[in-house]
């Protein structure tokens, strides 16, 4: 069965950094297309960036040119290096792979930016 767990999660001082992990089992790891979302209290759950089989990025509007997503295929993990973080940027952090009509997620980490 498809897991995914992610890891890397805590509290940050604005303008500092963090760096998620998410290691992921029972999938070809190399062709799939993962992503991550978060979902900060009271509100809907958004993407974040994801990165396609070949290494192409996509990134939000509000994550672009602070966060960068990166995977190594060999250790079927996925990263979200997250540089100057706001505190706006406090939300869970899922791990998200769609395998033909299924969806799966981790159980996310939480990222605290707060002075």
């Amino acid at each position: 069965q498809v897991q995914l767990v992610e890891s890397g999660g805590g509290l940050v001082q604005p303008g500092g950094s963090l760096r998620l992990s998410c290691a992921a089992s029972g999938i070809i790891f190399s062709i799939r297309t993962m992503r991550w979302y978060r979902q900060a209290p009271g509100k809907q759950r958004e993407l974040v960036a994801n990165i396609g089989p070949g290494g192409s990025t996509v990134y939000a509007d509000p994550v672009k040119g602070r966060f960068t997503v990166s995977k190594d295929n060999a250790k079927n993990t996925v990263y979200l290096q997250m540089n100057s973080l706001k505190p706006e940027d406090t939300a869970t952090y899922y791990c998200n792979v769609k395998v033909l009509s299924n969806d799966y997620w981790g159980k996310g980490t939480l990222v605290t930016v707060s002075s």
